[in-house]
Parts: structure tokens; sequence; C-alpha cells
């Protein structure tokens, strides 16, 4: 959905006029109302996998009322294509996938060395044409905080800012736990911090709350845990006052690179390749070993050094340095 925000501003570069709705799950709609270039959010009915094809029909139909002229398809399956299909817009644009190209009349050849990030996959949909190049510089995702949500997400966790900085912690990874840097040296780094005088706050889904809750009990219980607590927007509103961010990769990180945080993006198994954290602040690192990356869940080789083998005193130095 981060990486959708840059279609939403190209398209409202070359036509301010036009009026963007975008389809997508319930969790993403706060992500959404953080995006002023979209007019409206509609609700995505059915989860991830479920094929629903009576639901898609029912509402494809509803939606033929909007009358719709262009439908602009992110996702690559087939099932992601069907709703426009059955809402009868004109044109209907997406990457050729799993024979979409019977239900998409606009589809098109993705070339990957032509489009090498995601971000450039999305936005080359936005184009005219598949001859049409994209600008030398696009725009990048960028959310939009509002003062008043953000003052009630502190009055409901009790917060009262300081002059302090605040270092943000992200150690969960929604891909799996090879993703994940260690709990421990994530630890070492807020006991440091704090040493120095920040303030460290954690973030994460509930999925995270075994991993947060072991940073809690080796920093002595002195960052403020916010993981499993917060809804998505208001672990927007409260990562949009750190100072410094600290993630693994995931979507807390795209986030916070949108939020146009100083960052620091910790890569194991994954690359940043495909989806780099879209912040001229943000600092990838990796120890690019040979086996790297792997793309698996968990370590095939079973040692993780791509992860062990990162040592908190290189996250330190480069807070330290403010190369970030």
């Amino acid at each position: 959905m981060m990486m959708a925000q840059s279609l939403f501003k190209f398209l409202k570069m070359r036509d301010p006029k036009i009026q963007i709705d975008v389809l997508a799950p319930a969790w993403s709609l706060p992500l959404l109302s953080r995006m002023p270039e979209v007019r409206q959010a509609i609700s995505m009915p059915l989860t991830h996998g479920q094929l629903g094809l009576k639901t898609r029909y029912q509402l494809g139909k509803k939606l033929r009322s909007e009358n719709y002229t262009q439908a602009i398809v992110l996702p690559n399956s087939f099932k992601s294509a069907l709703i426009p299909f059955f809402a009868k817009i004109p044109k209907r644009t997406g990457w050729k996938r799993e024979l979409r190209q019977f239900i998409l009349n606009d589809a098109r050849s993705l070339d990957k060395k032509r489009y090498p990030l995601m971000i450039e996959q999305y936005l080359a949909l936005g184009l005219e044409s598949i001859d049409e190049k994209l600008p030398e510089k696009y725009p990048l995702p960028d959310l939009k905080i509002s003062s008043e949500t953000q003052k009630k997400a502190l009055e409901k966790y009790q917060i009262e800012l300081s002059n302090k900085s605040i270092l943000a912690i992200c150690p969960g990874a929604e891909f799996g736990p090879a993703k994940r840097w260690p709990e421990n040296y994530y630890a070492d780094v807020a006991n440091q911090k704090i040493k120095e005088g920040w303030d460290v706050w954690i973030f994460g889904s509930p999925k995270d709350v075994p991993v947060s809750e072991m940073i809690m009990q080796q920093t002595q219980n002195r960052c403020i845990n916010f993981t499993g607590k917060t809804k998505l927007e208001e672990a927007i509103d409260l990562l949009a006052l750190a100072t410094s961010v600290i993630c693994n990769d995931s979507g807390l990180m795209h986030i916070s690179a949108a939020l146009n945080k100083s960052l620091v993006a910790i890569y194991g198994p994954t690359s940043a390749a495909f989806t780099p954290p879209l912040n001229a602040k943000a600092k990838v690192i990796t120890l690019n070993l040979d086996c790297q990356p792997c793309f698996q869940r968990e370590c095939p080789l079973k040692h993780h050094q791509c992860m062990q083998e990162l040592k908190p005193a290189k996250i330190l130095e480069i807070l330290s340095a403010k190369v970030i």
C-alpha cells in the first residue's frame, strides 16, 4: 500500500482533477486515510486467498454506478482483476499474469529490467502506454499526520512528551523469524540509547508481543511498549514523533520511511533491490553474505548468520555518527 501511494501521487500530478478511489483490505484503510490523493477507500470484503466469486460479482455490479473510466489492478492474481471486469470499467489496466489478458483489456507485459523496483512497476501502470517512460524523479510515499489524532493517541496512552530524543524500534516481521534481527541485539541498542538519555518506544503487531516482552525484560522495563496495543492509525501518529527508527524489513519500515524518519533498515534474508525504504534519510544495513538473499521464512542453513553477525555496535555507530 505504501508503494501504491506513489502511483496515486503520480496520477494526480498528471491530472489534478482526477478522482481516485481505492479498493483495499480493511486493515489498510488507516493508511489510505493519510493519503490526501485518495478520494474514497472501499473496503474489500474478502481476505487474502479467498476466491468468493459471488461476492466479487456483487461488489463489481454495485460499483457500476460509480461510472469509473479506468481501473488499475496492482495485485498480480487472476481473481484481483475480476471486480473491475464485473464492474464493466471501460479500461482495465494491469500486468499480464495468470491469463488475465482475457479480463484486462489493457494487459501489459512487464519488463523487470526496465522496472526493477516494485514502486516502478506500480508507477508504470499509470503511464498512458507501455512505450511511455517514467520521469527520472517520481513522487515517493508521504503520509500526512493529523495533530488532532496524534494528540488523542498521546492522551490515550498517557504519554507526556519531553525534550528527549525518541528511538522507535520495530523488532517484528510478518514474513517470518528469518527477517527478525535478534531481540537481545535490539535490547542492547535500547539500553545504550536509554543510557544516553533517549526514550525508547517499541512498536509491533499482536504477533510481535513475545519478542517485545523479551526486549522489555532485558531493558528492565525502561521502554514504552506499544506492541499489540495500538491501532494502525495510532502507531502511525506515534511513529511520526520518533527521532530515529530501527526496523527489520517490514510494513512498519515502509511506514517510517513515508513519515520521513531517520531510519536504519535491517535486511537479512530479503533484499532492498526490490522494495527498499523510500526515504533519503534511510540507511539500509545488510552483510551481503554469499547466502543472501535466500527469501526464506526460516534460515535454511540453520545459522542465521545474516542477522547474528550484524552486531549492535554497527547500528549504534550509525545512530551516533548521524549518518541517517
